[in-house]
């Protein structure tokens, strides 16, 4: 092996140990968000999902939405929608609320 062939093998290790190394410290457990009832935390999701789908990105039938061509959402708002479905709401809330800033448009608040 040569040392290039070594140099590539250890980058390529490097970038896979550091793909598996979680990043964030994301809720894991479902809830919903302090301040709110599971209910509301429920609601509030569908509010963020129907925001999204209509400013940023469609989201398919999957999803409860429907392709009216544009831009699809991207894997990150696709998994939080999916938590927010699954009642984690306390994973999905914040995901949707900064893939809405991200894209410049106002979070709206939580009915409360």
């Amino acid at each position: 092996m040569t040392g290039f062939q070594r140099a590539l093998w250890a980058a390529a290790l490097a970038l896979a140990i550091g793909a598996c190394t979680p990043t964030t410290t994301a809720p894991t457990t479902g809830g919903p968000p302090p301040n709110l009832s599971a209910p509301q935390a429920a609601a509030y999701c569908n509010t963020l999902t129907q925001t999204y789908a209509e400013y940023v990105g469609t989201i398919g039938a999957s999803l409860g939405g429907t392709f009216t061509g544009g831009e699809g959402a991207d894997i990150d708002a696709r998994v939080a929608i999916a938590q927010c479905q699954q009642g984690n709401t306390a994973a999905g809330i914040p995901v949707l609320q900064q893939k809405l800033r991200d894209a410049k448009v106002p979070v709206p608040p939580p009915a409360g």
